[in-house]
């Protein structure tokens, strides 16, 4: 987990490497534990997917009252 301020705003970000999806729903339950520490309502997951057929992109979530930005890469 990283947390990041800039210019007054706080960003916080978790990376996690691509291991199927019941591991990223645990990084996001994990992220969203760590949004509520920091009293803050939006982070960003980036997930590294090394699978040759994986799919890539940027997706929006939304779990209880966060909201979630994932990256795949």
């Amino acid at each position: 987990m990283s947390s990041w301020i800039m210019q007054g705003e706080q960003f916080i970000i978790e990376m996690k490497i691509w291991r199927g999806n019941e591991y990223n729903e645990r990084g996001e339950k994990q992220l969203t534990g760590y949004l509520d520490y920091f009293y803050q309502n939006k982070g960003y997951l980036l997930s590294f997917n090394f699978n040759k057929k994986k799919e890539i992109g940027v997706k929006t979530i939304t779990l209880g009252d966060k909201t979630i930005v994932e990256a795949v890469v």
